[in-house]
């Protein structure tokens, strides 16, 4: 398999953004992509931008998260890690969460592959992810302590959802 060269998350996004790059340089966009844990992701059918945000948040898939952290090498946090999939993708986001929702684009219907999803998590605490699919999103995870997949129909995150934006 692709990955079994790319044991740790930094060089597997390395790897991720190098064969994006390759294939939208030659004027493709990839069909296919994979997470970290070898999940295939139907991407057809997405423009290039979203295609990258996603390819570039599921790239970060088992990476630390590390409270401020803004360098994958280093540890993401959940802003971090949308700023970054962004960046990606050549679109410049700010960088916390409550900016990245204030400055987005609401998304009135069901948020698609690459739009970010908010949260409140806490009396002052706010999070957020990109989405993958039409129910899954990338998120940088406290309690896992690791960049993970979530669904958007479980309960913790139904009831703490506070909408969807979009910078693409």
């Amino acid at each position: 398999m692709l990955w079994s060269n790319c044991s740790a998350p930094a060089a597997r996004g390395a790897l991720v953004l190098a064969i994006l790059t390759l294939l939208t340089a030659c004027g493709g966009t990839p069909s296919r992509t994979a997470s970290a844990d070898g999940e295939l992701f139907d991407l057809a059918g997405l423009d290039e931008q979203r295609a990258s945000v996603v390819m570039a948040a599921l790239s970060q898939v088992g990476t630390p998260y590390v409270y401020g952290g803004s360098d994958p090498s280093e540890g993401l946090d959940c802003s971090g890690l949308t700023q970054f999939a962004h960046a990606a993708a050549g679109v410049r986001i700010p960088r916390v969460s409550t900016a990245q929702r204030a400055g987005a684009r609401p998304v009135r219907r069901s948020p698609a592959p690459g739009d970010l999803v908010f949260f409140k998590t806490g009396p002052s605490q706010y999070h957020v992810g990109v989405m993958v699919d039409g129910e899954r999103f990338v998120h940088a995870s406290t309690s896992k302590r690791r960049v993970r997949l979530a669904s958007l129909s479980k309960d913790y995150w139904r009831k703490r959802y506070l909408g969807a934006g979009t910078y693409l």
